[in-house]
């Protein structure tokens, strides 16, 4: 072990012998720092959210007020437009399904809190990154 030590050693001592000292140019440090500028520059992307603020609006109002229309509407759901036929069978397949409190409250309010909780971690990413 110690043979291919010295071995190495001789070689490297060989070949720093041979070589010079090679140093940069004067202009080495600004030119480098111009190439990080420039490429620091490229990287900089502009946020832009895929659904606008007015769409998320527009949205929002279109379910409160789909949501009022059907909690103060008493009429059937047959005069919405939907022919009998296709009511009649929506009914007698979903006729035999019964859930209990428990469930429906889940799907009612877990849809909700996972929208909550897109807003805070869209909050969360936005003052991460300074968007």
């Amino acid at each position: 072990m110690k043979e291919i030590d010295k071995y190495t050693e001789d070689l490297v001592d060989k070949m720093m012998s041979e070589s010079f000292l090679v140093s940069p140019s004067v202009d080495f440090t600004s030119r480098i720092m111009n190439q990080v500028l420039v490429a620091e520059k490229s990287k900089i992307k502009v946020y832009k959210p895929l659904i606008s603020k007015s769409t998320w609006v527009f949205i929002g109002l279109g379910l409160i007020a789909l949501s009022i229309y059907s909690i103060f509407d008493s009429s059937d759901i047959v005069s919405l437009g939907t022919p009998k036929i296709y009511s009649d069978k929506c009914s007698a397949l979903f006729s035999g399904l019964h859930f209990s409190k428990n469930i429906l409250y889940a799907i009612l309010i877990v849809p909700f809190m996972v929208l909550i909780q897109i807003g805070i971690l869209k909050n969360y990413f936005d003052k991460k990154y300074d968007l």
